[in-house]
């Protein structure tokens, strides 16, 4: 196995920050596996990506069903597809009062956000530890990571969990050849947002101070090829962290809930 070609795996790769990894990775000769749910919007990527002349595989698989993760490592083993570097990029919110959102919608992010990501971060390290090491794991933790967040208590809940996986999973496996990397993005320019139908959140009412996607992907990109164990991206983002860290938890979560209200509040 250690002949064949070696893939980058990214997860919702073919919207938002997930487009940007795959681009980012393909301009620097990774070959890729993208996964995501729409087949037309992996095309595009396909079409978008096609003038960096590395290899591009696409597979249509919905990481909100549990054995969606199984199967895609099933089915990429069955291909003889090595992978060498897996990027847990995929993963959705949901806005509102936790007493008034859909419980089967959390239910299902919490399956998107951390049972699939654990599933396929197993699988494949597993396999790369077969192969002697030298693989590597990005995962899409974000600054939510390190604050409570009313308005948006389940997404930050499971953002806590990457991180806090992501870390101990580094300290295991760093004597093992495989690098471990958190990259923790802030709001940034995606259709996140709509999708968590949080439009009317004051933390995204001013566009300007939206992050750049591609900014984003490239932060994480160096940081795993430098074996950084976490980039927080944006300057801006590094100075909330910090202020978070030195604030009283029950503060911090007040805070958070008047910057993520509904506007107009």
């Amino acid at each position: 196995m250690n002949t064949l070609k070696k893939y980058t795996l990214i997860t919702g790769g073919s919207l938002g920050i997930g487009r940007e990894l795959a681009r980012v990775f393909a301009e620097n000769g990774h070959h890729l596996i993208l996964v995501a749910r729409s087949q037309q919007e992996l095309e595009e990527t396909l079409t978008a990506l096609s003038h960096t002349g590395v290899e591009i595989i696409t597979i249509v698989k919905d990481l909100f069903n549990p054995s969606a993760p199984f199967e895609l490592h099933r089915q990429t083993t069955e291909q003889n597809l090595y992978v060498d570097i897996l990027v847990n990029n995929a993963g959705q919110g949901l806005y509102g009062l936790f007493e008034n959102t859909n419980i089967d919608r959390e239910l299902a992010i919490i399956q998107l956000n951390i049972a699939s990501l654990v599933v396929l971060t197993k699988l494949y390290l597993q396999d790369m530890l077969a192969q002697g090491g030298d693989g590597k794991i990005l995962n899409l933790s974000s600054i939510a990571s390190k604050s409570p967040g009313p308005w948006q208590s389940v997404y930050h809940g499971t953002k806590a969990f990457v991180q806090s996986f992501t870390e101990a999973l580094r300290s295991e496996v760093k004597d093992e050849g495989i690098v471990v990397t958190a990259l923790l993005p802030g709001t940034t320019d995606t259709d996140f947002f709509n999708k968590a139908g949080m439009t009317d959140s004051k933390a995204v009412q001013d566009k300007s101070q939206l992050a750049d996607p591609a900014i984003v992907a490239r932060d994480g990109y160096h940081a795993l090829m430098n074996n950084a164990d976490m980039v927080i991206s944006g300057f801006k983002n590094k100075l909330n962290v910090a202020m978070n860290n030195l604030t009283p938890d029950d503060l911090a979560a007040d805070k958070m809930k008047k910057n993520q209200e509904p506007a107009g509040s």
